[in-house]
C-alpha cells in the first residue's frame, strides 16, 4: 500500500499541490524538528532547513531529532539526516547559516511556495516576515512559551503581518537600580553580566539592552557614577595575571563602592544600608571550601561558598583571555569574553558575583541553576506545547496551498486548549505591511543615486520634488541634500539584501493626497545580464507592466467644509454664518438609512469672530454627548460637541 494513500483520501486535490510545492522552515530548534517530520511525513516535495546554531546538551530533552553525539554539529545538518529517514522520497537541503546573510535575498525567497517560522528571537521573526512581504510569499509564523504558543498565516494584502500587532519590547532595568539601588535577584543578575563581566573580560560598555541608560535629569549623575567606576576597573584590568588581580576586583566592587553607597544616607531611610565586605575577611573563613562546589548547580550556596566560587572563576576567566590574547595575530581584533549560558566559566561568575550583591544588599540568593535561566533569558520549553503547534501550522499550510485564506486562523494554544478566531486584516498603519512594496534591481558598479532619484522616483512614478529616501542607516537623500545624489549606492551604505524608504512629502491638494511609503528591496543585477541598459530599475511581477504607488486616504474635507461655512458638500448642509446666539445648524443625509439630523452647535466666539470675517474657522470636532446628556430637539436630532471636525452620530 502506497504511503501516500491515506495523504491522498485526505487532501484530495491539495495533495498534488503540495508534492509539487517547495518550502522552507526558518528554525531547527524545538518547533522545527517536529515541524520537519510532519513536513517530510506528510510528503512536501521539497524541504529546505535553515538554521545557525549547533546542538546543546540541554536541547534533547524536547529536540528529538538530536542524540548525545550530535552534541555541537550543526542542528539544521543533523535535522536534515534524521528526517529523510521518515520519507526518503522527500527532497531535503541545509542551510547552515544565518537566515539574515544577504545571500537569502528577495530573489531567493521568491522560490518558495510557502516559508515556515520556527524562530525563537524577535529580530528574525521580523526579518523573515518583511522579506517574505517583500517576495510576495506566504509565512506561517509560530511560537510557545512554556504551555503557551500561538500560529498565525501571513499573507500580503489579505492578512496581518507579524509586525502588525506591537510586540512586547524585552525588559530594560535604569542604571541607577542596577548601580545603585537593587531589591531583586535579577537587578544583580544584570549587573554581573551586562555591567562587571563586560568591563573586565569585554569591551568596556555603558550600555546594553539590559540596562536603560537614558539620558534624564534623574539617571544623568548615576551615568556619571557609572562611567568614573568603569574607568577605575579598567586600570585594575591592566593588572590581569598579577597575584593580587582578584582580590582588587572584589575590594573595588564589593567593599569600597558598597561602603560609598552606604554613605548616602538619604538612600537608606525606608530600607537597610547594604553592608561591605572585604576580600580578607572572606579568604580567613573560606580555607576548607573546595572550588568544586560549583557543580552542585541545583544548590543555593552560601556567602563563603559563592566568595571561593568567585574567585576561582575569576582566575579561570582571567587565565583564560591572556591565553586568547597571547596567540591573537597581530592586526586582528582584541579577543574578549561574552556571557553564554552554557559556558561553565562565566555562568560560574555570574552567578557567584550576582549571590555576593544580593547578600550585601539583603536579596534572596539563587541557584547556579536559576541563574542559567534567568541570565540566559531561556523560556520554558515543553515538547507537547512545541508538537500541537507544528500540527496546527501543518494544518493551515493545506488552507494555504488551496488559497483558501477566508479559512485560515489566528490560533492559541493554552495548557493544551486551543482558542482559533479569524485571520486579523492587514493594519493600515503598520510600518512593514502598510507600505507599497517592490524590488529594485541595481548594477552597484554603476548605480547612483540620482539615477534612482531622477529616472525610477520621478521619471516612471510620477514622484515630485518633495520626497525622501531612508536607508537602514538614516536619511541619504530630501531637496536640501543634493550632494548625495552623485554617490555610488555602495558609498551610501545601500547593498543587497537592503531596504529603502521612500516617502512623498507633497502637500495634499484638492486633486490628490501624498502617496503610501514605498518599501524598495534591492537586489544586485546578475553579472552580464543587460550591462548598457538602466542601472537602476524595477523588477516587476510576470505579467505586469507597471507598478503605481498608492495614495494615502484623503482627509474628509467634507466634514470640516459642512462646520466650517462652506456651503453644501455630500449632503451636508451649513446654513451660513449661523444665528445672532452663535448657534448653527448642520442637516446631514445619512444615504444609506435614509435618516436626517439636524445638529445644532454654539461656537465660541473666537470662531464667530473668523467667520464674519469671511475666514473659515479652525477645524473642530463634532461628536454625541459620551455620557448621553445630549440635548435631542426631535427623534433624529443630536447635540454635539466640538473638536477636530469629525461628526459621531448615536444610533
Amino acid at each position: 500500500m502506497p504511503r501516500e494513500r491515506f495523504v491522498k483520501q485526505s487532501l484530495g486535490v491539495v495533495q498534488r499541490r503540495l508534492v509539487e510545492s517547495k518550502v522552507l522552515l526558518v528554525g531547527a530548534g524545538g518547533i522545527g524538528c517536529e515541524l520537519l517530520k510532519n513536513l517530510a511525513l506528510t510528503g512536501f516535495g521539497e524541504i529546505h532547513i535553515i538554521d545557525l546554531d549547533t546542538i546543546d546538551l540541554s536541547n534533547l530533552n524536547r529536540q528529538f531529532l538530536f542524540r548525545h553525539e550530535h552534541i555541537k554539529k550543526s542542528k539544521a545538518l543533523v535535522a536534515r539526516e534524521a528526517a529523510q529517514k521518515f520519507n526518503p522520497r522527500v527532497k531535503l537541503e541545509a542551510h547552515h547559516a544565518n537566515i539574515k546573510d544577504t545571500q537569502f535575498d528577495i530573489s531567493w525567497y521568491s522560490q518558495f511556495t510557502l516559508v515556515f517560522n520556527a524562530l525563537d528571537n524577535l529580530e528574525a521573526r521580523r526579518h523573515v516576515n518583511k522579506m517574505c512581504l517583500a517576495a510576495d510569499v506566504p509565512l506561517i509564523e509560530s511560537g510557545t512559551t512554556g504551555f503557551n504558543g500561538q500560529v498565525q498565516v501571513i499573507r500580503k494584502g489579505i492578512t496581518a503581518c507579524y509586525d502588525c500587532r506591537q510586540k512586547e519590547v524585552p525588559k530594560s532595568f535604569p542604571v541607577c537600580t542596577i548601580r545603585s539601588t537593587p531589591s531583586q535577584a535579577i537587578h544583580c543578575i544584570v549587573w554581573a553580566k551586562s555591567y562587571l563581566l563586560p568591563e573586565l573580560f569585554g569591551e568596556s560598555q555603558d550600555a546594553t539592552p539590559e540596562v536603560d541608560v537614558t539620558e534624564h535629569s534623574d539617571n544623568a549623575e548615576e551615568i556619571a557614577k557609572l562611567k568614573e567606576e568603569a574607568e577605575a576597573l579598567k586600570k585594575i584590568r591592566e593588572t590581569m595575571g598579577s597575584g593580587d588581580f582578584v582580590q582588587k576586583v572584589f575590594d573595588k566592587v564589593f567593599k569600597e563602592d558598597i561602603e560609598r553607597l552606604a554613605q548616602m544616607e538619604d538612600m537608606w531611610k525606608d530600607k537597610p544600608a547594604p553592608q561591605a565586605v572585604s576580600y580578607a575577611s572572606m579568604a580567613e573563613l573560606s580555607t576548607d571550601i573546595d572550588p568544586s562546589i560549583a557543580q552542585y548547580d541545583q544548590n543555593i550556596w552560601n556567602i563563603i561558598e559563592n566568595f571561593v566560587v568567585f574567585r576561582d572563576s575569576l582566575s579561570r576567566l582571567a587565565a583564560r583571555l591572556s591565553q586568547e590574547q597571547a596567540t591573537t595575530q597581530s592586526g586582528a581584533p582584541s579577543p574578549s569574553i561574552t556571557f553564554d549560558k552554557d559556558d561553565n566559566d562565566t555562568l560560574d561568575f555570574v552567578t557567584a558575583t550576582a549571590n555576593l550583591r544580593a547578600q550585601i544588599f539583603g536579596i534572596e540568593l539563587k541557584s547556579k541553576f536559576d541563574v542559567k535561566q534567568m541570565a540566559g533569558n531561556i523560556i520554558p520549553a515543553i515538547a507537547t506545547t512545541n508538537a500541537m503547534v507544528a500540527g496546527l501550522c501543518v494544518m493551515q499550510a493545506f488552507k494555504v496551498l488551496r488559497g483558501d485564506y477566508e479559512k485560515t486562523k489566528m490560533i492559541f494554544v493554552d495548557h493544551g486548549n486551543m482558542r482559533p478566531q479569524p485571520s486579523d486584516a492587514p493594519n493600515p498603519e503598520c510600518v512593514v505591511c502598510g507600505n507599497a512594496m517592490v524590488r529594485l534591481q541595481v548594477d552597484l558598479e554603476r548605480a547612483t543615486l540620482k539615477d534612482l532619484v531622477e529616472d525610477v522616483l520621478k521619471g516612471k512614478l510620477g514622484y515630485g520634488e518633495e520626497l525622501s529616501v531612508l536607508s537602514e542607516q538614516g536619511l541619504i537623500y530630501d531637496p536640501d541634500l543634493e550632494e548625495n545624489l552623485e554617490k555610488k549606492f555602495e558609498e551610501l551604505g545601500v547593498k543587497k539584501g537592503s531596504f529603502l524608504i521612500i516617502k512623498d512629502d507633497e502637500d495634499e491638494d484638492d486633486e490628490s493626497a501624498p502617496r503610501v511609503d514605498l518599501q524598495l528591496a534591492v537586489e544586485v543585477k546578475p553579472d552580464g545580464e543587460d550591462a548598457d541598459g538602466p542601472a537602476v530599475g524595477l523588477l516587476l511581477k510576470s505579467g505586469e507592466e507597471t507598478f503605481e504607488v498608492p495614495r494615502k486616504a484623503k482627509k474628509a474635507k467634507e466634514q470640516n467644509e459642512a462646520i466650517n461655512g462652506n456651503g453644501v458638500t455630500n449632503g451636508a448642509t451649513h446654513n451660513g454664518a449661523g444665528d445672532d446666539d452663535g448657534v448653527e445648524e448642520v442637516t446631514l443625509s445619512i444615504t444609506d438609512t435614509g435618516a436626517t439630523a439636524t445638529v445644532k452647535r454654539k461656537r465660541d466666539a473666537d470662531e464667530a469672530e473668523l467667520d464674519t470675517n469671511g475666514v473659515d474657522g479652525p477645524a473642530k470636532k463634532a461628536r454625541s454627548d459620551p455620557k448621553g446628556k445630549g440635548k435631542a430637539v426631535d427623534a433624529d436630532v443630536v447635540v454635539i460637541e466640538e473638536d477636530d471636525g469629525t461628526i459621531m452620530i448615536d444610533d
